[in-house]
């Protein structure tokens, strides 16, 4: 079995059900109802505000996709990149690649213009599909592209290297293309990072897809009458792995483009979700507004919603015991995973044991879990050591780098990085990560990017970027600079300086210092985290 027979099943059994709903805040009309009575109302700038397809449109969408694909060369085995936001059109697109034997190469979509060429030349992608966002930042680069035979674009003002998506698309067949796939197939690359920052392309198979979707269904339980809210990142395996679950049942799924409390809120009470998948930050946001009295839960109707699951970073209990206090009618559940594992799932802790909130629980339907020490010898209950886990999801390698493949697969274990320890009851804790990745907001930061950014200045010697523990974010991103002698220099203008970071690599705090190094010239930062605190014990790892 492969992913698009669970596509192809709802098409033909409930092809008249809704299968997705986009609903976009920012074209909200300027009216007191309900979302959902807008669904045709086309806003100012010509977008719709709420759109839906079934799921018979959506096969046929993926289907014409593939075609299209087809009549350009794309073949089995090749790679085909998608850049582009939250939208109606990401998932059938995802289809339409895996119904031609292609693999879907998703991207981030905060990627600077250097990462894209970077993961573009990596992952060996002929085509890419851009939306209207990311045109500046593709232009910057495009002589670099060399290996980009086709570009799509999804939306208005099409670029004049690129086919629009739409256009080209409609005049394609609706039946599926004939491409025998099998579920030894390689289906997908994703990206990760280690501290230097230089993605990894992750190749996973067919079979690690449909393990997704039996992962996420069994842990949560979706049935045909679920409706899930999507709000991260579709690029993400986080996102795209829990939506898995809906695919597997064939039930709703609603993608909000927005993260506003009042958005997140509508959205659940206009749509009747039943699940939702938040970030810590946004969990934060919604209860300070309504302890600030900014939001009225008697307001929304938020009966249906049954399960508020979080994962992507640490989640301080104390946030749950809160969220709890306020939505006592709704269970709660995490899930641990890394996209070296087809995402969350790989550790469960399960809605029946919130007794065990700031554990990561248990090895996941399907998967094993072992701590070991550095000879993959498991340790005692109650020693750290570092997390393997084993399943049918675990990566077939970082395609094009044998050398990191074989630091991380030790036959069928992926070590994953994290340090951890078994409690008296065989739930596991997470203890500190190997590697100084920053989770800040669900995101990944990768302190060498900044640190080399910060050293381009002039009055800079030396610095260190190291994670720092914060209330809404998990972590935040702090500075340690070493000024030249005889320089001068303030916060204000580091701040200035980083400027032309994103926004979300920029760090939060600067502090003034001398960087420690040791013999062979390594920044001492354990040292920096003992004296400035940022040492802290993490409760839930990221999706990598």
């Amino acid at each position: 079995m492969v992913i698009i027979d669970f596509l192809e099943k709802n098409a033909r059994i409930k092809p008249d059900e809704v299968a997705l709903v986009e609903i976009n805040p920012a074209l909200q009309p300027e009216h007191s109802v309900t979302w959902r009575e807008y669904s045709l109302i086309e806003s100012a700038s010509g977008g719709k505000f709420r759109r839906e397809i079934t799921w018979r449109e959506f096969d046929r969408q993926a289907n014409r996709f593939a075609n299209l694909l087809l009549t350009r060369g794309v073949r089995k085995g090749d790679k085909v990149a998608i850049l582009l936001m939250n939208c109606l059109d990401w998932l059938p697109i995802y289809f339409g690649i895996l119904k031609t034997g292609a693999l879907a190469v998703p991207m981030n979509f905060r990627y600077t213009a250097e990462e894209i060429a970077y993961c573009l030349d990596l992952s060996d992608a002929s085509v890419l599909v851009l939306g209207p966002e990311f045109v500046g930042r593709v232009d910057q680069v495009m002589k670099r592209l060399t290996g980009i035979r086709h570009f799509f674009f999804v939306g208005d003002d099409t670029p004049c290297y690129a086919d629009n998506f739409e256009s080209y698309a409609g005049y394609c067949s609706s039946t599926a293309p004939a491409v025998e796939l099998l579920d030894s197939d390689d289906a997908a690359i994703y990206f990760s990072s280690g501290t230097t920052g230089f993605p990894k392309a992750i190749l996973h198979s067919q079979e690690a897809l449909v393990s997704a979707c039996l992962v996420e269904q069994k842990h949560h339980g979706q049935t045909k009458d679920d409706i899930f809210l999507c709000i991260p990142p579709l690029y993400h395996t986080g996102a795209k792995m829990h939506w898995f679950g809906s695919l597997l049942a064939g039930s709703k799924a609603v993608i909000l483009r927005g993260v506003k409390p009042e958005w997140v809120l509508q959205a659940a009470s206009d749509e009747k979700a039943t699940i939702v998948w938040l970030l810590v930050p946004w969990v934060q946001d919604i209860l300070d507004s309504i302890d600030r009295g900014e939001i009225k839960l008697s307001d929304y109707r938020l009966k249906p919603w049954r399960l508020m699951h979080i994962g992507a970073q640490p989640v301080p209990p104390s946030l749950i015991t809160r969220w709890l206090n306020v939505f006592p009618n709704q269970q709660y559940d995490t899930n641990y995973g890394l996209s070296e594992s087809i995402g969350p799932g790989c550790v469960h802790l399960g809605v029946e044991n919130i007794h065990k909130v700031g554990a990561i629980g248990k090895a996941g339907y399907l998967w094993e879990t072992r701590i070991v020490d550095e000879q993959m010898r498991d340790v005692s209950q109650g020693t750290v050591g570092e997390l393997a886990v084993k399943g049918p999801g675990v990566m077939k390698c970082y395609y094009k780098n044998p050398q990191a493949t074989a630091e991380v697969l030790r036959g069928d274990w992926l070590c994953t990085g994290d340090m951890a320890r078994y409690d008296e009851d065989g739930f596991i804790y997470l203890v500190d990560r190997k590697k100084d990745v920053i989770i800040s907001g669900g995101e990944n930061l990768y302190p060498v990017q900044i640190e080399d950014f910060l050293r381009a200045n002039p009055k800079i010697k030396d610095v260190a970027v190291i994670g720092m523990a914060d209330e809404r974010l998990g972590e935040i991103a702090a500075a340690i600079i070493e000024v030249k002698t005889g320089e001068t220099m303030t916060e204000n203008e580091v701040e200035d300086f980083c400027l032309e970071l994103p926004r979300y690599k920029r760090p939060r705090k600067i502090i003034f210092a001398q960087v420690p190094r040791n013999p062979t010239g390594k920044i001492e930062k354990p040292k920096l985290r003992e004296r400035y605190g940022a040492g802290h014990l993490v409760e839930q790892q990221s999706t990598m």
